[in-house]
């Protein structure tokens, strides 16, 4: 079992000394440090670390905005820690330590309160798009046709001419002409019979 710790000052400015100092007499055998941002999500010496740990093994930091810059951020470590077989510790913040109950369970349900979240933004995202497409609103890209160039463009399939002529004539793609005429002419065909 083997603690490793993860130092991190966002410019290369400051200074790595106090951290791994403190990482240091806590115990860790190796700390890796970065001197990076942490809005940044690729941060290649967390993820030595997170790659290093093994079943036993301790993650530890001195405080969690070294390690993370939101709830989701953090919890999705504290993932990675977990399904690594690893706990995880930050020694200025006692709730922030999964080798404990307690530790554990605070995690839970900062967890439990993230996946809430979500779903209620997800909930009020499909409400208001079920309100806009039933107030009319067309959802997804404009159509790169226009209803007079689609109608122009379904005439001149209809005359024989090819996707490829109909794309040059119109400026688009072969494949923009298929996907604006295929559903008309196979409407047309079938309102016909």
């Amino acid at each position: 079992m083997t603690m490793y710790g993860y130092a991190r000052v966002s410019t290369t400015g400051q200074d790595l000394d106090g951290q791994l100092g403190r990482l240091k007499d806590a115990g860790c055998a190796k700390v890796f440090r970065e001197k990076v941002s942490g809005a940044r999500s690729d941060r290649p010496e967390l993820r030595k670390a997170i790659k290093a740990l093994q079943a036993g093994d301790t993650l530890m930091i001195t405080r969690l905005d070294r390690l993370a810059r939101s709830t989701r951020d953090l919890l999705n470590v504290l993932d990675e820690v977990a399904r690594a077989g690893a706990t995880f510790k930050s020694l200025a913040d006692a709730w922030a330590d999964t080798t404990t109950a307690h530790g554990r369970l605070i995690v839970t349900v900062l967890g439990g309160l993230a996946e809430f979240e979500r779903e209620l933004i997800r909930a009020r995202t499909t409400e208001g798009r079920v309100r806009a497409v039933a107030a009319g609103v067309r959802m997804g890209r404009r159509p790169k046709l226009s209803p007079p160039q689609r109608a122009h463009a379904i005439e001149l399939r209809e005359a024989g001419k090819s996707l490829q002529e109909i794309g040059d004539v119109l400026g688009v793609s072969h494949m923009t002409v298929w996907r604006h005429t295929d559903r008309s002419t196979t409407t047309s065909v079938a309102s016909a019979r």
